[in-house]
């Protein structure tokens, strides 16, 4: 792959009817491949990418290594156009910038927590969106969400849903009821690491005022003691659950 021409985007596109779709499972006529083509160390090595610099192909990886237990060559073929992309990419990757906590108050007892300036790099914002039916051969969707702070990077995820959603509301629902409970975690963990609380989070989804509704209707228990602003916007998730466009 070194004399590889590199490419703008790392998925081909896919097809609305299920059986010329080239992320499909194996068919009855087609061979598994052997062990003489890397698959499984591809994906190992992708995944690490993914997970810890690279949300930008979470969503192709998470796709492609639902097929780790039986490859075919169409599946290889979508390894090896990851690959292109990232080396025309290779100088892409998150930056984590050194800056100064100004304006923090220490707290001195769990009582007395006091809340960081509302600064750029004290601002928890999460972005959702879902992808209904990504995976039509098991009538599944997908999940996708991101969360910065200081405009930076810091979580990220690109899952199936364990739930067959029954219309493309269901799947944002289920989508930012994921997307709660991480903030929720995400911000209980930089309280403990800081010593202070982050100012109130923002919540970011490509969704109706419904779905907001009904989400904080089931979610009081979860954020009896946090405040979460929960804003519409259009989602910059929706690369964690579709291929990423040029533009």
């Amino acid at each position: 792959m070194d004399k590889a021409y590199p490419t703008s985007t790392p998925m081909i596109g896919r097809s609305l009817d299920i059986k010329n779709d080239p992320f499909r499972p194996k068919d009855d006529d087609e061979e598994v491949l052997g062990a003489e083509i890397p698959y499984l160390s591809a994906i190992g090595t992708l995944l690490y990418l993914a997970q810890c610099n690279r949300p930008d192909i979470a969503f192709l990886v998470n796709l492609l290594t639902r097929f780790s237990s039986a490859p075919t060559q169409r599946h290889w073929n979508g390894i090896k156009i990851i690959f292109r992309y990232l080396k025309g990419t290779i100088d892409m990757g998150l930056f984590y910038p050194y800056r100064e906590k100004n304006g923090v108050t220490i707290p001195i007892s769990n009582e007395n927590i006091t809340p960081y300036n509302e600064t750029p790099n004290n601002i928890l914002v999460g972005f959702v969106d879902a992808g209904y039916l990504s995976d039509p051969h098991k009538c599944r969707s997908q999940t996708g969400y991101v969360f910065t702070i200081g405009n930076t990077t810091i979580s990220w995820k690109s899952t199936k849903q364990t739930l067959v959603a029954t219309s493309s509301n269901h799947s944002e629902i289920i989508a930012l009821h994921e997307e709660v409970r991480e903030c929720i975690w995400l911000r209980s963990v930089i309280t403990h690491i800081r010593g202070a609380i982050l100012v109130r989070p923002s919540l970011f989804g490509e969704t109706d005022e419904t779905n907001i509704f009904y989400l904080k209707l089931h979610i009081k228990t979860f954020v009896k003691f946090y405040t979460l602003g929960i804003g519409l916007t259009r989602s910059h998730g929706n690369s964690l659950v579709s291929p990423v466009p040029k533009s």
